[in-house]
């Protein structure tokens, strides 16, 4: 019951209340322009490829640049960068419209549009969803995603059919317009936002090196790789059905831009009711049955869809679609979030929106092609086997219980005292720690050394290592290296509580005097004498 009553908790946080609410009316407007996007490229043109390729243009800048995005986030405010998108957004909206009131829209420059407007999305996206952890605290964060998800599908359930009313009434211009309105309220609610400014030690991570440090925390940890390609999978096969829901909607339904926006309803609907289910499968089932029964689900409903001609059918099709597609892309994302320190976890994010977004627009050419090569409704089908796939991936890449490990900074890392004059950018430094370790503590200590290699390398060390001794076999020397002095400190301030363990542990095996022996040193070829005086007289320290 706790894990249920949980799911409404971050509500009790202003901030949130506020945030939420605009976004419902910012989703609103973007669900409306996505339907007048759709529908209109059914007017210029006959190709289920180019219709397709509408929701690619959207889904594929958040693939591209979305690990941009991330390390923007991790190193800048995270705030500032969402007005900046939204801004944006606003803008290419307010151009789009006034160009389909003048008539001038062609099939390459609405696609041309709906590219920019996914640029937005994707510099947004990683700076919002790494921001619930700094709204709600991290008990709530799962309710809080659940929620986001929630609001967004709610309006998916009205959205759509708001968008085929109005694209049916007054054209897609007035459904843009419409759209570049609705980014107003989330504008004002995040300029009174006010988040609580966290004093950082280090000077900003380089652009180049904080991405590339992103991509090596990620792919040295197993559970967030599998989380990724289980995201792939589910976006590659799932995409098909949104896009191909235009083609499907006036070729086998027969209806309009109307019946387009209701199927669009149902599937929304469904998937609110995913958000309602979502507390109640955590509780009772794994992760890994929830995302194999969702992938199963999901490839049911594109088989009915794919070969309806009944209107009552195809959108009863949709809500179990719908439903799935919450309960899968909710629980992805806090996977990620939940198993990402703070110092990374924009970067994480974008790296899960590159593998699910990247699946989607892959999955929205493909599936177009398909669909101009066998019909709408064989491309369906094979879709669905697409998910059969993803769920029998489960059997050997099963998806990780939420992490219940203390991601939170360790924040005991004192910087040394040193006796040379270093500069941030000097180095390389190398780092050398010596234990003493008695001869049946070694499979141990071994084993924990492996351990010890995959955090230091996560965390930036190069060129670790672990040393015996040959005259003094009981001293063993862990040593690696790092590229700068700005980047050692970096690394030890990344250390987490749950990293500590493994350091607790390691440090139970010494049998040395004190604490292992800790070596800092600079690689010197040749430098001028005065850089590498020392500063002052005093004990070695």
């Amino acid at each position: 019951m706790a894990e249920r009553m949980s799911v409404l908790a971050p509500f009790r946080h202003e901030t949130f209340r506020l945030l939420w609410l605009a976004t419902l009316v910012s989703n609103l407007g973007g669900l409306v322009q996505s339907v007048g996007a759709g529908w209109m490229m059914t007017t210029l043109t006959d190709s289920h490829n180019m219709i397709a390729l509408v929701q690619a243009s959207t889904t594929l800048p958040i693939m591209v640049f979305s690990l941009a995005s991330g390390a923007l986030a991790d190193n800048f405010d995270r705030r500032t960068i969402m007005l900046i998108a939204q801004g944006g957004m606003m803008v290419v909206s307010v151009a789009l419209a006034v160009l389909a009131f003048m008539g001038m829209l062609s099939p390459w420059l609405l696609l041309g549009f709906t590219f920019l407007i996914g640029c937005g999305t994707a510099l947004f996206n990683p700076s919002w969803q790494a921001s619930m952890g700094d709204i709600v605290p991290r008990h709530e964060l799962a309710g809080a995603v659940t929620l986001n998800s929630m609001g967004f599908n709610m309006m998916r359930s009205v959205g759509p059919a708001v968008g085929g009313l109005i694209v049916a009434l007054a054209g897609a211009g007035a459904a843009f317009a419409v759209n570049a309105v609705s980014y107003v309220p989330l504008l004002v609610a995040l300029g009174r936002w006010k988040p609580e400014r966290v004093a950082n030690r280090l000077p900003r991570e380089n652009f180049a090196s904080a991405m590339w440090a992103g991509i090596r925390y990620v792919s040295l940890s197993p559970n967030l790789m599998t989380v990724l390609l289980r995201a792939f999978l589910f976006g590659f096969g799932a995409i098909s059905v949104l896009a191909l829901l235009p083609s499907v909607a006036s070729e086998y339904v027969g209806g309009g831009a109307l019946v387009y926006g209701t199927l669009l309803g149902s599937f929304g609907l469904g998937a609110i009711g995913g958000g309602f289910l979502n507390g109640r499968a955590r509780e009772r089932l794994s992760n890994e049955v929830i995302v194999r029964a969702a992938c199963v689900g999901f490839a049911v409903s594109c088989a009915v869809l794919g070969f309806s001609r009944d209107p009552v059918l195809s959108h009863f099709a949709l809500l179990p679609a719908g439903a799935c597609w919450v309960l899968s892309l909710s629980l992805f994302n806090v996977s990620i979030q939940l198993s990402s320190p703070r110092w990374v976890v924009g970067r994480a994010l974008s790296l899960y929106q590159t593998a699910t977004f990247g699946g989607m627009a892959v999955g929205s050419w493909i599936w177009g092609l398909s669909a101009d090569a066998v019909g709408p409704g064989w491309a369906l089908a094979l879709a669905g086997w697409v998910l059969l796939a993803c769920a029998l991936v489960g059997f050997r890449l099963r998806l990780p219980q939420f992490n219940a490990r203390d991601l939170n900074p360790l924040d005991t890392f004192n910087e040394p005292i040193l006796r040379l004059d270093l500069r941030p950018r000097s180095g390389p430094i190398m780092v050398m720690i010596d234990y003493s370790i008695d001869q049946e503590d070694i499979p141990r200590f071994l084993a924990l050394m492996a351990e010890r290699r995959h955090i230091r390398i996560r965390d930036g060390a190069r060129q670790w290592a672990v040393l015996r001794d040959l005259e003094h076999p009981d001293i063993w020397t862990e040593s690696y290296h790092v590229p700068t002095w700005i980047d050692y400190l970096r690394h030890n301030l990344r250390r987490t509580k749950a990293d500590s363990e493994n350091t607790d542990l390691i440090r139970a095996l010494h049998r040395g005097e004190g604490l292992p022996k800790v070596r800092r040193m600079i690689e010197r070829q040749t430098v001028p004498l005065r850089d590498d005086t020392p500063l002052r007289e005093g004990p070695e320290i």
